[in-house]
């Protein structure tokens, strides 16, 4: 009988402990020194182009962990560039597809009800692999689609560190 408890406690033990470990989670996210690299650099492509332009980044909760804006930039681009950051991290993809996919999709259109979301071009997933460790959102360049590229040329200046 006690060979029957101590085996029976040993079971269970292993089991809590397989369960514990399934509990808690390694997730890799944003150091600031990457954020401030990646707005640094979204911001440098921009202004190469001639657009004055605010770079936001956020970390994979949506979290501000830089922004970068140009001089002679507009006071509405710090808004659009951190509501896109968000809207990227968050919905973990361009919020151009999320736009067209909204003009496209009638069930889709309430996707701009929900609270801190802005679909409009210009937010970019940061991503190590498949996993989104956070966004870039830039505002300010005559169209989303500008936005965007500079939110691209910012986050392939980091590449080699997103391993």
């Amino acid at each position: 009988m006690t060979k029957l408890f101590h085996a029976s406690a040993l079971a269970l033990s292993l089991i809590a402990t397989v369960a514990s470990a399934q509990a808690v989670r390694t997730e890799k996210n944003m150091s600031l020194d990457l954020a401030n690299q990646i707005a640094a650099a979204t911001v440098a492509s921009c202004t190469a182009a001639g657009y004055n332009v605010t770079a936001a980044v956020v970390d994979r909760a949506g979290t501000l962990r830089a922004l970068q804006r140009a001089d002679n930039a507009g006071p509405h681009t710090l808004g659009a560039a951190q509501g896109k950051a968000f809207t990227s991290a968050s919905a973990k993809s361009n919020t151009s597809a999320m736009l067209e996919n909204v003009q496209k999709n009638p069930g889709a259109a309430t996707l701009v009800h929900i609270p801190g979301f802005l679909i409009l071009g210009g937010g970019v997933p940061v991503k190590v692999g498949n996993e989104v460790i956070g966004a870039v959102g830039v505002g300010g360049a005559p169209g989303g689609h500008l936005d965007e590229k500079c939110a691209m040329d910012g986050i392939a200046k980091v590449q080699d560190q997103l391993k």
